[in-house]
C-alpha cells in the first residue's frame, strides 16, 4: 500500500514564478515625454518633415529607442531589423518598403560596407532610415571612413536618463503594466534610491513583481528594500 500523503507544512505556501510575458505596449499614448526624451520624440513626431533621409536615435540602454522607434515604425510603414541583418545581399529588400528601422547599429557584427550601401540606397530611393544606438558613431569602431562621414552628418536626436518626475512616471507605468498596485510612498522611496536610468527602473519591477508572487505578499517598503540592495549593493545603506 502506498504510503498517506504527509501533512503541509504550516506556513504561508511559497508561489511559484513563472517567466510570463509581460504586455510592454509600444504605442504613442504610451510613451512617457519628458526633458529627457521631449527633443527626441519632437523630432521623430516631425516625420516626414526629417531634415535628411536618416536619422540617428541615441540613448543608453532601456532609455526608450525601441519604443519610439516603433511609434515612427507604425507611422511610415517601416520594417524594423538588428544591424546584424544588413548584408548586401538583404539591401535591395530592406530598401524596397520605402522606410526601415535598424536598431543597434553600435552592436556587432557590423558589415558596414553594406550599411554604407544602405545608406545610399534609402536616399536613392527617395526613403527613410531611423537607426538606433546607445552611444555616437564615433565610439562604434567604424573602420569605413566614408560610413563613418556620413553617419556623423545625420540628423540625430538624443534620449537622456531621467530626472524624478520622468522615474516615477515610468514606475507607475511598469507596476500597472504588470496588473501591480504599489502605494505612492513606495514609488517616492524607489526613486530616491535607484539608480537613475530607465533599464534600473525595470529591473526594478521585474524582481519585486517576482519576489511579490514567490512570496505571495503584495509590493511593500521592506520589499523594495530587499530588491533594491540586491540589485544596487554600493547604493543603499
Amino acid at each position: 500500500m502506498s504510503e498517506p500523503p504527509k501533512p503541509a507544512s504550516p506556513g504561508r505556501p511559497r508561489q511559484l514564478a513563472f517567466d510570463l510575458p509581460v504586455d510592454s505596449r509600444h504605442g504613442v499614448e504610451d510613451f512617457l515625454v519628458g526633458p529627457s526624451n521631449e527633443a527626441a520624440y519632437g523630432l521623430v513626431e516631425s516625420w516626414p518633415n526629417w531634415p535628411d533621409a536618416w536619422l540617428r536615435l541615441v540613448g543608453p540602454e532601456g532609455a526608450g529607442k525601441t519604443h519610439l522607434a516603433a511609434i515612427w515604425a507604425a507611422r511610415a510603414h517601416a520594417w524594423t531589423v538588428p544591424v546584424t541583418e544588413v548584408t548586401e545581399a538583404n539591401v535591395p529588400h530592406l530598401v524596397s518598403g520605402g522606410a526601415l528601422v535598424v536598431e543597434d547599429c553600435d552592436l556587432g557584427p557590423r558589415d558596414e560596407a553594406a550599411l554604407f550601401h544602405l545608406l545610399n540606397a534609402v536616399k536613392a530611393k527617395s526613403g527613410f532610415l531611423l537607426l538606433t544606438a546607445r552611444t555616437a558613431p564615433d565610439l562604434w569602431g567604424v573602420r569605413v571612413p566614408d560610413l563613418l562621414s556620413r553617419l556623423r552628418l545625420a540628423p540625430h536626436a538624443t534620449i537622456d536618463p531621467p530626472d524624478d518626475a520622468l522615474l516615477r512616471a515610468l514606475l507607475v507605468k511598469l507596476f500597472i503594466d504588470r496588473q501591480l498596485v504599489v502605494d505612492t510612498g513606495i514609488i517616492e522611496a524607489l526613486t530616491l534610491r535607484m539608480e537613475r536610468s530607465f533599464a534600473a527602473a525595470r529591473a526594478i519591477v521585474d524582481a519585486l513583481d517576482r519576489l511579490s508572487l514567490e512570496r505571495g505578499r503584495r509590493v511593500t517598503r521592506a520589499l523594495a528594500g530587499e530588491v533594491l540592495a540586491q540589485l544596487f549593493p554600493q547604493d543603499v545603506d
